[in-house]
């Protein structure tokens, strides 16, 4: 054993020790589950009668397929089956070394059942909540000893899912802040430590993700499955905002937006969509339901994305500049055959086609404050890219859109034209997201591995915000940001002042000089 290694065993909850799992819900049957196959004994309680019963009957259950697969061996599950024991009552939770609750999220409940817990357990426990939206600190606040008490924040499925959020709250220890992730990490996950803040780090930050979807549809810019598409086909991520939010549920999700608003009290950065609040109000709560933005019911369609017909490419395009963060779509254009000239210009972001009109990367403004202009969407990897987002205003002529789409098909794209929104859909996205990371790691919520570790791993995200940053470049967010703030001075897009700050500041002297 290395010291690094011993000194992690030291900071981790005794393996030996019981760990309790109180709320049998969906989650609190996961974190058992983990807890278990790491070899803790594991006390189930619930307050409703027979619930730890029939749940630890479904873990035994789990453990089962889990064999069935060939993930555990028979004699693992036995000696797993054997640790596992529900509890009659709170009392019988006494020589836990970690309780983890998992009830239901209202802040009266937990904060009585943890005064109930501290009359029972030993001053040693850890105790920890599993919360996604309230105040670890609130939680702690009439507690006899709040030094002890932590968010340990799981994803769904808990057994499956690699993040756990470790949350301090105000009056948390070092200490006890230790323990915890250095026993989510001995328990095979991968922890992240942050301070005690709205939504943590991954309800806080992808906030963006599903809102500039939803403000983009309800500008009727384009349908939820376009957006959708061009998330997943030019963005990269794993799944489209409507599609996710449809199988998360919108009473969930719509729930959590609004928390984090009013816990910042009503910022509107965080504001939340009306479109989902009237899906909520309908009943029509995603696949749950049957019904939410996409129809679930037997038989139903599910419809296509836009996409453009096939146009004629241009012979030739004119380059100003190096069309940075997009400089690999003039490669793609060399390799397709197309003629690419060169011509000096400081803005560097466009393109001449011969119609006379430009294409120029997504950047905040709009087609209709220039003449015959159409702007092409933020990619992650424009090589990789299988489709590409186009906008144009009323006085982008129809020759030079129909050349602006036939160049991108000529690359292997296909083609979703949207309407003429600033920032189009990855680009403002992105920029967001970027910037909330900034001011998360200004405001000491978490470094920035660890916001790159959960965004990437919490909601899939193909970079995390830190790493498009350093991608794209110090200034792009903030300049696509300012030129969104101008068309939209509501506040929702004023840059904060950490991105400000990381645009702006110049760079570090070498030392010595």
């Amino acid at each position: 054993m290395t010291d690094t290694e011993a000194t992690r065993m030291a900071h981790t909850t005794d393996p030996a020790g019981t760990v309790a799992v109180v709320g049998t819900g969906t989650m609190g049957q996961g974190i058992a589950q983990i807890a278990l196959v790491a070899g803790h004994p594991v006390r189930l309680y619930d307050a409703a009668p027979d619930r730890a019963a029939k749940a630890a009957d479904a873990i035994f259950g789990r453990l089962d397929r889990l064999v069935e697969k060939g993930r555990m061996s028979a004699d693992a599950r036995d000696a797993a089956a054997a640790r596992l024991h529900p509890a009659g009552s709170l009392d019988e939770l006494a020589d836990s070394v970690l309780v983890v609750e998992a009830v239901v999220e209202r802040l009266a409940v937990k904060q009585e059942l943890f005064a109930a817990l501290e009359d029972i357990v030993g001053d040693d426990c850890l105790l920890a909540t599993n919360t996604s939206s309230l105040s670890v600190t609130a939680i702690a606040g009439a507690l006899r000893l709040p030094g002890r008490f932590v968010g340990l924040h799981f994803f769904n499925p808990a057994p499956l899912m690699p993040l756990v959020e470790v949350v301090s709250g105000y009056a948390t220890d070092i200490a006890s802040a230790t323990r915890a992730y250095e026993t989510a990490r001995a328990w095979g996950k991968t922890p992240v430590a942050c301070a005690d803040t709205p939504g943590f780090i991954v309800n806080r930050l992808a906030r963006p993700f599903y809102a500039e979807a939803f403000a983009v549809y309800e500008e009727q810019a384009a349908d939820p499955a376009t957006i959708d598409a061009v998330l997943r086909e030019c963005g990269g991520f794993r799944m489209g905002a409507f599609e996710l939010t449809d199988l998360i549920g919108h009473d969930v999700n719509e729930a959590v937006t609004r928390s984090v608003w009013e816990a910042f009290f009503q910022d509107p950065r965080f504001r939340p969509s009306l479109a989902q609040r009237r899906l909520v109000e309908a009943g029509m709560l995603g696949r749950k339901a049957g019904r939410g933005w996409y129809a679930y019911e037997e038989g139903a369609h599910r419809p296509e994305p836009h996409t453009a017909e096939p146009a004629q490419p241009p012979a030739y395009v004119v380059v100003e500049g190096d069309l940075a963060p997009a400089g690999q779509v003039i490669d793609l254009i060399r390799e397709a055959g197309i003629e690419v000239r060169e011509e000096e210009d400081d803005h560097g972001t466009r393109l001449q086609l011969p119609s006379g009109g430009q294409l120029a990367l997504a950047d905040g403004q709009t087609s209709v404050e220039f003449r015959d202009v159409v702007y092409f969407d933020l990619a992650l990897d424009y090589r990789e890219a299988t489709r590409i987002a186009l906008a144009a205003g009323p006085d982008t002529s129809p020759e030079t859109l129909g050349q602006a789409i036939g160049l991108f098909q000529a690359l292997g794209k296909k083609v979703s034209v949207i309407g003429d929104v600033p920032g189009m859909i990855v680009a403002r996205t992105v920029a967001r997201l970027i910037d909330l990371a900034h001011e998360a790691v200004a405001k000491g919520v978490a470094t920035e591995e660890d916001i790159d570790t959960a965004m990437r791993l919490g909601v899939n995200y193909p970079l995390g915000p830190l790493e498009w940053s350093r991608k794209l470049g110090k200034s792009w967010a903030s300049s696509v940001l300012d030129e969104m703030h101008e068309r939209e001075p509501s506040g929702r897009y004023a840059p904060s002042l950490a991105l400000f700050r990381h645009a702006y500041a110049d760079e570090k002297p070498e030392a010595g000089r």
